[in-house]
């Protein structure tokens, strides 16, 4: 890897001389100009990592320089230094864009610490830069973020089955996104003009449910002073999304049968038959198979929902996705709050994928949220702005829990945990096999045999 270039820009020899010899001591690559000029000239040339401009030079001065280089790339991170400092000349460097201000005379700790965390800053921006473009380009379907196995069929799946008429059934447990592939289905199918009106069937009372769903006529109930439609008639021409479909009663379920059957209802205390167009998109977090064993669901309404199934996984089955996901409620929430950029720590990347997520993509999205807020100006993320039951909550405490529950072997342990070290390897190593047999200390080969061993697909 290539050493970070920083370029020193002071009109003093003795302190030009200083502050190389310190950056070179440290393994930096240091380019260094005596004015304000030559340092834009070594600028454009080099296109240095960080800059170490002197407030006070000679013919143009430092704040004139700052300008021309963010001109040039606004992203450079620069840090001011000056002998003559004082609280007008920081706050005017740094609305400028400056990343800090240093005064002379000062500690050579003090500097290179402003130098690490200049340095720190670039490195993330860059990082989520790259995620942010690969986001954009390779992994979305819908607002639907992965780049794992697992959801690209997800993906491969949607876009089959969003231009035609078919009933779906979503299955997945509790936070994994069953509405926004919802959502994502029926904006890309030919309805997606019409309306797409969604409906928690556990969060609706049993005795209004049917009300909502398929409306009433005024005297229906006490105090139905007025005919009132459902939701079936709302979504006529467009799509209804139906979540926790296995709460519904075996009474309502009959008439969502008869619904899906015929294309007609009654409301309630109605005896208008009403025909709809509607397209029904159904979710469940619960087995529906095991609801139809202990009679809690019907067998016909089941066959007539499972015509084309999509399983969602769970976050903890699509750890590869966790950096983007990370990545793309980051930026999506600093934009919403008005906050800062939201850069990834990476230290903190590793944390988030070591959790297991029991609340799946829906708790990501509120830690996330959670640490924009808290976030300082800067708008790094770091460790301390997650919580603790969440950064605590790693893969290996629960994996080896469940072991003991189900009495896994020695030997299945051993090739679980073989497995992981080789799949984080191999993320760390972006999927480069080579990189990853250096990181895991073994031959090429031995790596791509275990691979097939171990059944690890490469994306």
């Amino acid at each position: 890897m290539a050493k970070p270039s920083i370029l020193v820009v002071d009109d003093e020899e003795i302190m030009r001389e200083v502050i190389e010899t310190l950056l070179e001591e440290e393994g930096f690559q240091v380019i260094c100009a005596s004015t304000g000029e030559e340092g834009l000239e070594k600028f454009r040339q080099e296109r240095p990592d960080l800059v170490l401009l002197d407030l006070m030079l000679p013919a143009m001065d430092g704040l004139a320089v700052l300008k021309e280089i963010f001109r040039v790339d606004s992203d450079t991170v620069v840090i001011m230094i000056s002998a003559f400092a004082s609280i007008e000349n920081a706050v005017e460097a740094t609305k400028a864009g400056a990343f800090d201000f240093v005064t002379k005379p000062f500690k050579n700790e003090e500097l290179l610490l402003v130098v690490k965390n200049g340095l720190n800053k670039r490195t993330l921006e860059v990082e989520n830069r790259r995620l942010k473009k690969t986001l954009k380009e390779r992994f979305t379907f819908k607002n639907i973020v992965g780049k794992s196995e697992p959801m690209q069929k997800v993906f491969d799946l949607m876009a089959q089955v969003a231009p035609r008429r078919s009933t779906v059934l979503i299955e997945g447990e509790s936070g994994t996104g069953k509405e926004l592939v919802a959502k994502a289905i029926h904006g890309s199918s030919q309805r997606s003009d019409g309306a797409f009106v969604a409906v928690n069937s556990g969060s609706v009372p049993s005795d209004l449910l049917e009300s909502e769903l398929f409306g009433h006529v005024k005297g229906a109930f006490t105090g139905a002073t007025s005919s009132k439609k459902g939701l079936f008639e709302i979504a006529d021409g467009g799509t209804i999304f139906l979540d926790e479909v296995g709460t519904l009663s075996l009474d309502t379920q009959a008439k969502l049968l008869r619904v899906i059957q015929e294309r007609e209802f009654r409301r309630v205390g109605g005896v208008e038959n009403i025909k709809v167009d509607v397209r029904i998109i159904a979710a469940t977090n619960v087995d529906l198979k095991e609801a139809m064993e202990n009679r809690l669901f019907r067998e016909d309404l089941y066959f007539r929902l499972n015509v084309i199934t999509i399983s969602l996984p769970s976050l903890r089955e699509r750890k590869q996705d966790i950096p983007l996901l990370a990545e793309h409620f980051a930026q999506h929430f600093a934009q919403e709050n008005d906050r800062p950029g939201g850069l990834l720590d990476h230290s903190v990347v590793k944390l988030l994928m070591q959790s297991d997520w029991p609340g799946n993509v829906r708790e990501l999205e509120n830690v996330m949220e959670r640490a924009v807020v808290l976030a300082p100006d800067s708008g790094e993320l770091t460790p301390d702005l997650f919580p603790r039951e969440v950064l605590n909550s790693t893969s290996v405490s629960i994996k080896r829990l469940d072991m003991l529950e189900n009495g896994t072997s020695l030997k299945d342990s051993v090739r679980e945990y073989e497995r992981n070290l080789i799949v984080n390897a191999l993320e760390k190593a972006d999927w480069n096999q080579k990189e990853a047999a250096v990181i895991l200390g073994v031959n090429p080969s031995t790596l791509n045999e275990k691979l097939k061993r171990l059944n690890v697909k490469i994306p």
